[in-house]
């Protein structure tokens, strides 16, 4: 992913460099794709709904992942409070095509497939929509090699990534700092149509866990609305194998 700079003949060296510069922001960015994660993972999540005021309503996530064959695929059980409890959702990353989620609402008893066209709702009142839950693949963004800088402790790269296709994305970029050491990001802000921050995403705690290093509180803050959401993960297993059943509709439906 290149992202190119008009230039006059007279600073055709400065635009050489700069185009260097972006195919280093993509490497980065298939190094922190390439590294290593478990094949499985079992955790239980405290997530918080923080009002701009300051009131919070939390609850109870239990969170089942798992990578084969290169794909991602996840499930989200709300355990608490009861006006939520027993929700499920399955997210399944397709290859050469978009991922599938579903969702089952325990109200109607009943399981749907999240159409493409609700990308832009938020997912169970969060500040994440569904499209921000897709995972998009390297070549559908540029990805820019802005500056190396410190940011919240960490010695990072920043990279501006840019949709090439615009209605692939509810953002017009997104710029992430990448930490050198672990190659995670631990921030990334996200701006809207209008060239306007929306979103910031702050990982606030990493802890290695069996030789993975992994972000156990992340904070999502809707800058416009003041509304954020803080997920902390408060019990882990990792790698401890999970039956395929477990990533399909009939799970969802009968929660077993």
């Amino acid at each position: 992913m290149k992202r190119l700079l008009k230039t006059t003949a007279a600073v055709v060296m400065m635009a050489l460099g700069c185009v260097a510069f972006a195919e280093d922001g993509r490497s980065i960015m298939q190094k922190v794709l390439d590294v290593k994660e478990p094949d499985f993972t079992h955790s239980l999540v405290k997530m918080d709904l923080i009002e701009k005021g300051g009131a919070t309503e939390s609850r109870t996530v239990e969170e089942y992942g798992r990578e084969k064959d290169g794909l991602e695929s996840a499930v989200m059980i709300f355990r608490s409070p009861a006006s939520v409890k027993d929700t499920r959702f399955l997210q399944v990353e397709n290859k050469n095509a978009p991922d599938d989620k579903w969702i089952y609402l325990p109200s109607l008893r009943s399981t749907r497939r999240v159409a493409s066209s609700e990308g832009s709702k938020s997912f169970m009142g969060t500040d994440a929509t569904y499209d921000d839950l897709t995972t998009r693949t390297i070549d559908q963004d540029t990805h820019e090699l802005l500056k190396e800088e410190s940011k919240n402790g960490y010695d990072c790269y920043n990279i501006k990534s840019t949709p090439i296709d615009k209605s692939t994305s509810q953002y017009a970029y997104r710029i992430t700092w990448i930490d050198k050491k672990t190659l995670l990001p631990i921030y990334t802000e996200m701006y809207d149509k209008n060239d306007k921050l929306v979103k910031k995403l702050t990982v606030e705690k990493i802890e290695q866990i069996q030789g993975y290093n992994i972000p156990t509180s992340d904070l999502l803050e809707n800058v416009q609305t003041g509304h954020s959401t803080r997920l902390a993960i408060t019990k882990i297993e990792v790698n401890k194998a999970l039956p395929d059943r477990v990533f399909t509709q009939s799970f969802l439906n009968t929660g077993k």
